[in-house]
């Protein structure tokens, strides 16, 4: 039997954070899809940080990178997309063979926009607009925190497979 698309109760239990057996994940599906999905994209975004020739700096980003210290700014988006395809690989291998784990790494999904806001204030970036990363920040945190909390919800057993 598999694990419900949604929630059987509402009633969040900290304790499966962090479960005695990981390999098992007793929330709903949705969860565990959606989480998916954001690492698709957590993915992806690494990737182009790493591949693209100024690392989505100024052709994503804003950023330009035709000012001295320009190639450092390329450069230094290159490294944080090879550290974010390290943070993605590992989470992907939490999600696909500890699926207990689901919600420790959602966890994780929602404390990162916090933390790059928290960056952002601190060492403010100046662009030509506002990068996608902190437009997006405020809303993709929400939705975070709601399957963080659904995730550690139990979910009813269901037939189908």
């Amino acid at each position: 039997m598999s694990n419900a698309l949604l929630p059987s109760s509402w009633r969040p239990s900290p304790a499966a954070l962090l479960p005695a057996n990981p390999a098992i994940y007793d929330g709903p599906r949705l969860a565990t899809w959606a989480a998916m999905a954001y690492l698709v994209f957590i993915t992806v975004r690494s990737l182009i940080h790493l591949l693209l020739p100024d690392g989505g700096a100024q052709s994503i980003a804003t950023i330009d990178v035709a000012v001295a210290g320009g190639s450092n700014i390329v450069a230094m988006f290159g490294q944080w997309g090879a550290i974010q395809l390290l943070l993605a690989g590992l989470l992907w291998v939490l999600l696909l063979r500890w699926r207990g784990l689901t919600p420790l790494v959602l966890l994780v999904f929602a404390i990162e926009p916090c933390l790059r806001s928290l960056s952002g204030h601190l060492k403010p970036v100046t662009a030509m607009a506002t990068p996608p990363g902190e437009a997006l920040n405020w809303w993709v945190f929400p939705v975070l925190v709601l399957l963080l909390l659904m995730s550690l919800c139990p979910a009813g057993r269901s037939s189908l497979r």
